[in-house]
């Protein structure tokens, strides 16, 4: 997981968004609402699961009839899930969070269920963690890992001091979301970091730290 890089380092435009909204399926099933992260977390992935999540939550309000067999039974109102699919090394912090306060956001709506499939690590992870709790799904082969926020700078002293407050403001930050989303404790996790290497986990692992809540 990485800090925010300058502007002139980003890497170019992907067309790696996936989104798939009202598609009638077959069977009369519902229709799959979902996003996907495949790839690295970048600020161009970032801004279009941000929408993709946004557009999905706008339109998730649906009125159903409270005993379908009855049409003139009271009319409620539900409100649809929202899938997210993540499979990814990692990325840049930030860009990170802006989908995490995202999600956050819209769960105030309607659920985000989460399902991690191939690997889920470094930035991933808190994303996986951060789906409605009850609804994030792993796959059985999937790895997830934790690690360290790293990141390079170059400068004078007082450059390099200031770029490594802020190197350990998003670790904190990385902490305190997977603390308050698992059953990590702060404790827990920064002991696991402090084993300063990768710390890997297999779907299993997941389940018993609270990082998802199914096998699938």
């Amino acid at each position: 997981m990485k800090p925010q890089e300058p502007q002139e380092n980003q890497e170019p435009q992907e067309n790696q968004f996936v989104i798939i909204n009202n598609i009638a399926p077959p069977d009369d099933r519902d229709p799959l609402r979902a996003v996907s992260l495949y790839g690295d977390v970048s600020e161009t992935k970032a801004a279009d699961i941000v929408n993709g999540l946004l557009y999905l939550e706008s339109t998730s309000k649906q009125e159903v009839l409270e005993d379908p067999e009855n049409p003139e039974s009271e009319i409620k109102t539900i409100y649809q899930p929202v899938k997210l699919f993540v499979s990814t090394h990692g990325g840049n912090a930030m860009d990170m969070f802006a989908i995490y306060d995202t999600m956050k956001m819209i769960q105030g709506t309607c659920d985000v269920e989460t399902v991690g499939i191939g690997k889920v690590m470094s930035a991933g992870v808190p994303l996986l963690a951060g789906g409605t709790k009850g609804k994030r799904k792993i796959g059985r082969n999937c790895r997830v890992m934790i690690h360290n926020v790293s990141g390079g700078n170059y400068g004078s002293i007082f450059i390099l001091e200031n770029e490594l407050e802020e190197i350990k403001w998003i670790q904190d930050r990385y902490i305190e979301c997977l603390a308050k989303d698992t059953k990590l404790t702060k404790s827990q996790i920064k002991k696991m970091l402090n084993r300063q290497t990768d710390v890997y986990l297999s779907a299993e692992d997941a389940i018993k730290y609270g990082i998802a809540d199914e096998i699938v």
